[in-house]
């Protein structure tokens, strides 16, 4: 920008140099070509008065050509330099109105340019924090919701029962459900999406009779089952809010969608073990089911819940597959622990 103000300035003073000193170059040059008797006719014709007002009206015709001469260099170059700016100005505007894109500028001046580069970086990275924020959210607020329903429920069968044996039984069973909708909340606010190497080792039979005994209530309301079955003594690696909140999000999603006995079976495969997680409903319908781990998606049984169970089962080093559609079934694939 500063050569480009020096260009400016230094075409406005030399287009009017350029008009003062060409037409008196061109003159003292016919001039002192002309024969010498010429050259005394024109001295003594702009000798006296009127030579002082030939010379005046010539000086200032030539003061008002170069004013205009100038005048229009410097018009055209303060455009050039002003119009870029003003256009930089209005889409910095738009920005900070709430538009989401800036598209960069490409005016040929170096450090407007750099601005408007930044200004498109920012705006794009700016974009992409507003989204994290946005999923965090929503992310949040669906690990949160099915933890704080099952509490509810435990305090429902409390202070239903006059039992004290039941309620002592219920209220250990709230406890380990506030203690780990606590871990549910440490683990929203460190989430990271970097592999961890030192995953511990979890009792799998646990996690599942911990989920039954949650659930419990939630499968007696619809006078429906739950039926854990197939290898004991599987351990795996994962953190336990993690696989906790995984099979949680499948037992929410059939209880919500589907019908009859949710039947969950684990099994090794290789170095792996299974969970897979079915009903007895009719399934998840062929259009949707090549979709129903995106985000968007929010029906028969889809939806954000099963895109954070997809994301969390990833974050430990295994992977959810929907392995069939009619009926319905999901299978959590992670590694076995070797102790």
């Amino acid at each position: 920008m500063r050569r480009l103000l020096l260009r400016s300035t230094l075409a406005a003073v030399v287009a009017t140099l350029a008009i003062f000193g060409g037409p008196l170059l061109v003159l003292g040059l016919v001039v002192a070509l002309l024969p010498s008797e010429r050259r005394a006719r024109i001295v003594d014709t702009t000798s006296g008065v009127q030579g002082v007002l030939i010379l005046t009206g010539v000086v200032l015709a030539l003061s008002l050509l170069g004013l205009a001469v100038g005048y229009v260099v410097a018009q055209r170059r303060s455009r050039a330099l002003g119009d870029p700016l003003t256009e930089l100005a209005a889409r910095a505007e738009r920005l900070g109105a709430g538009e989401s894109r800036f598209m960069p500028l490409n005016s040929g001046i170096g450090e407007l340019d750099r601005i408007s580069d930044v200004l498109s970086r920012s705006a794009t990275q700016v974009t992409r924090n507003l989204a994290a924020e946005r999923d965090f959210a929503a992310d949040a607020s669906h690990q949160l919701r099915t933890p704080l329903t099952a509490l509810l429920m435990r305090l429902d069968e409390i202070a239903s029962t006059d039992d004290l044996t039941v309620v002592q039984e219920e209220a250990q069973v709230a406890i380990g459900q506030v203690e780990r909708l606590s871990k549910v909340v440490d683990d929203l606010m460190g989430r990271t999406r970097v592999s961890d190497p030192s995953r511990p080792s979890v009792s799998l039979d646990a996690v599942l009779a911990s989920l039954q005994r949650e659930w419990q209530p939630a499968f007696a309301a619809t006078k429906r089952s739950m039926r854990i079955h197939g290898e004991r003594g599987l351990r795996v690696r994962a953190t336990p809010v993690a696989l906790a909140q995984i099979v949680s999000t499948l037992i929410e999603n059939a209880l919500a969608h589907g019908r009859g006995t949710v039947d969950i079976a684990a099994r090794r495969a290789g170095p792996s073990v299974v969970i897979e997680l079915g009903d007895e409903g009719t399934g998840v319908s062929p259009g949707i089911a090549p979709h129903i781990f995106e985000r968007s998606v929010s029906s028969s049984g889809s939806g954000l819940g099963l895109t954070l169970a997809r994301d969390l089962a990833e974050d430990n080093g295994g992977r959810l597959e929907l392995v069939s559609t009619q009926p319905a079934v999901f299978a959590v694939f992670l590694s076995e622990a070797d102790d």
